[in-house]
């Protein structure tokens, strides 16, 4: 017996913990992959599951960087951020989404990644009992805190019918009384939806009626394409009384592995974040902060980004659709969410997303990644490695070629 099997919590399993069977979705992909290079050594893996950019950061921002890190004024504790970051992050909300933040200070605190700031903020709101409302698919990461904190889950389903919106009037009344906080993340992942003006000034009332938090998770929303423009949750009249909005330069500014985002909104739910941070971590590096700021001054980044995910796109789509998917380019995110089909020609038959994805990748070596929240979806993105438009249109017609050999039924 090992000196650790009663001693770990009961959230993570207690006794039991490290038993479970159930193998990662992740972890399953990984081991697919792994499984296929060695069945067909002649193909490449064309990776159409990835989540990061595809791009590394820009020049600008790693020149920012290099010259700051190594300034003696950088290498203290950056506790809850500087007030530089702040300011800049600030006027990055007013140019991309026209909101006006009269006291950063007070409205905005950085994260080390919108992860961990998605961890914390239900450290600021759930008690033992209380209900976090959370979208499916989707991120997991504030519903498993509400989990360890003794707190409990309601999903509510996005469904294709809906515009892949939340039906908030579908939440029972028994439901709604222990109701705390309501998770959104539009552009969303992983259906790339977006929400409109109309659909945000719905949930901020919904969350006046009811008293509920909204946090919305927003890393994706200023990836958008074709005429829709990028929209703040905290743009509409009374956001910022109910909620938060958590923003990320991972996806926008190519910074993934940076770590750097940050909560704007309601002060004193921002206050509660800051006062759990402070007992969690010590800061973001503050040439990391400096180098963000040098990334707000620039959204030409953003900008070029969006023009190579969106042509993208129109490939991907007219690819998708040419071997019997229904595929339609989303006006945001980077990622392409369609129906998986339900077998082959030759009787083979998929019962879940997850059994298509498994088969695509061992027979095609194309990787996507499924979801079976909500119905038999798989998500494609376009952030795959290809280092010219010339490569672009190469790999989507390989991975179309691949796709016909399969004699897929939809």
């Amino acid at each position: 017996m090992n000196f650790f099997d009663d001693k770990i919590a009961e959230r993570l399993g207690g006794i039991n913990f490290g038993k479970v069977t159930e193998i990662y979705k992740f972890e399953l992909i990984k081991r697919a992959k792994a499984a296929a290079k060695i069945a067909h050594p002649e193909l490449s893996i064309i990776d159409m599951g990835v989540g990061e950019p595809d791009w590394p950061a820009d020049p600008l921002v790693v020149e920012t960087l290099s010259q700051e890190a190594g300034k003696p004024e950088n290498r203290w504790y950056a506790d809850n951020g500087i007030p530089e970051f702040q300011h800049a992050a600030a006027e990055y909300l007013h140019k991309v989404y026209g909101l006006h933040i009269e006291n950063p200070i007070e409205h905005i605190v950085h994260g080390i990644g919108s992860k961990p700031i998605l961890a914390l903020l239900p450290i600021c709101l759930i008690n033992p009992g209380d209900i976090f409302l959370t979208t499916v698919p989707g991120y997991p990461v504030s519903a498993t805190y509400t989990k360890y904190l003794g707190g409990e889950v309601f999903n509510l389903p996005l469904l294709e019918s809906n515009s892949f919106l939340p039906d908030l009037e579908s939440i029972p009344p028994s439901i709604l009384k222990r109701s705390k906080a309501l998770y959104m993340n539009y552009p969303n992942n992983p259906t790339g939806a977006t929400a409109t003006p109309e659909f945000f000034k719905h949930a901020v009332d919904f969350a006046h009626r009811n008293g509920i938090v909204i946090i919305h998770d927003a890393p994706y929303s200023a990836l958008t394409y074709d005429g829709y423009k990028p929209l703040s949750f905290l743009s509409v009249d009374g956001a910022m009384d109910v909620g938060v909005e958590v923003h990320s330069l991972s996806k926008a500014f190519n910074m993934t592995g940076w770590r750097i985002g940050f909560v704007c909104g309601n002060s004193k739910a921002v206050k509660a974040y800051a006062t759990v941070k402070d007992n969690t971590d010590s800061g973001q590096f503050r040439a990391i902060q400096k180098a963000a700021i040098q990334a707000f001054s620039h959204l030409e980044i953003t900008q070029a980004t969006v023009e190579k995910y969106s042509r993208r796109f129109d490939l991907l789509v007219h690819a998708l659709c040419e071997v019997g998917f229904k595929a339609k380019k989303p006006k945001g995110s980077f990622y392409c969410y369609v129906h998986a089909p339900i077998g082959t020609e030759d009787g083979k038959v998929f019962k879940t997303a997850s059994e298509f994805s498994d088969f695509l990748i061992r027979s095609a070596l194309i990787s996507t990644v499924p979801w079976d929240d909500a119905g038999n979806y798989i998500r494609f993105s376009v952030t795959f490695e290809a280092d010219s438009i010339k490569r672009e249109k190469e790999v989507l017609d390989e991975m179309k070629n691949r796709i016909k050999k399969l004699k897929l039924k939809f």
